[in-house]
């Protein structure tokens, strides 16, 4: 890899440690708002989601070896990302899920904060491709790329370490397309895999925060580097991706083929035994849980009732 790539990835790592050790010290409006109950009755904290997208962002848009533009683009794909992310985090409730759900509410007069979201990331998506230029066919497509890599990135993110896997991979796709693409992508993926420990071990999750940012960004970078034969088709995979996502469970499909099996267990902890009734606490007692589900939302029926004041409870399904 080549000198400027090793050094924005080395920064985005070093940056992703300090905001998260910062973020956990301070977390910005208490620690509750931000901590979920996984599926084995333990705490874990959204707060890697921000600390990996302000260190990739920031250090995307400093590092050498890429043309100011582009840094830019990267940069503004990252922080549009994890702003409605982290909105959708923090004000979403899951009652609906996917394009169908929400676009649906929408045809029926509510605004979720998932179609909220999505509007976001596509303004984000399009204003990072307007940065890179190109004729407009190459503005759609550099803009479908980033947006839906956002969108396609937030749905592996129910496992530990699953998302970050799958950005480590995209990413490695991206660097081996030349010079310009190791450089473009390698500050998502220093500062993904600074915080892959976090995450595997269960104590830390991306969130729609982390998740549609490194998506982004990883768009962006592939939208930077790839001919556009090379993008159309990326495109078209990410699309495709994302309609199958809307009827098949990608989990379900991982476990029935072992090598996607084992490569989604590396380095995690061993599956909890099931609990003994859906929405059951540790050793089957109630508890506020809640199934992070296929879209990436987080589904709290405590919070979800009027008066309540506890933060939404997410288990990895």
């Amino acid at each position: 890899m080549s000198r400027p790539a090793l050094l924005a990835g080395g920064l985005a790592a070093v940056a992703a440690r300090a905001a998260f050790a910062a973020l956990t010290a301070r977390p910005p409006g208490g620690s509750a708002a931000w901590t979920r109950t996984n599926h084995r009755g333990e705490p874990v904290t959204l707060l890697a989601g921000p600390a990996v997208a302000a260190a990739a962002a920031a250090a995307a848009a400093f590092a050498p070896g890429t043309a100011a533009r582009s840094r830019a683009a990267l940069a503004v794909a990252g922080a549009g990302a994890a702003a409605f992310g982290c909105y959708d985090d923090l004000a979403g409730t899951g009652d609906r899920r996917g394009f169908r759900g929400h676009l649906g509410a929408l045809a029926g007069g509510e605004l979720t904060s998932g179609a909220v979201k999505m509007g976001g990331i596509g303004a984000a998506g399009l204003a990072a491709s307007s940065l890179i230029g190109g004729s407009a066919p190459d503005i759609v497509i550099n803009a479908g790329l980033a947006a839906g890599g956002a969108n396609l990135l937030n749905l592996f993110d129910l496992r530990p370490g699953r998302a970050i896997k799958v950005a480590l991979a995209a990413g490695s796709l991206v660097a081996a397309g030349g010079r310009g693409g190791r450089c473009a992508a390698a500050a998502p993926l220093g500062a993904a895999a600074a915080l892959l420990p976090e995450d595997l071990g269960e104590r830390a999750m991306l969130g729609d925060a982390g998740a549609n940012a490194l998506g982004a960004m990883l768009g962006t970078a592939a939208a930077i580097a790839l001919p556009r034969r090379t993008r159309i088709t990326a495109l078209a995979a990410v699309a495709g991706l994302t309609a199958v996502s809307e009827v098949v469970s990608f989990t379900k499909v991982i476990e029935r083929m072992p090598p996607l099996r084992w490569l989604d267990m590396l380095g995690r902890r061993p599956a909890a035994r099931p609990s003994a009734r859906p929405g059951a606490g540790p050793a089957g007692l109630p508890g506020p849980h809640a199934v992070r589900a296929e879209a990436g939302q987080l589904l709290d029926e405590s919070a979800a009732r009027p008066g309540a004041t506890a933060p939404a409870a997410a288990v990895r399904r």
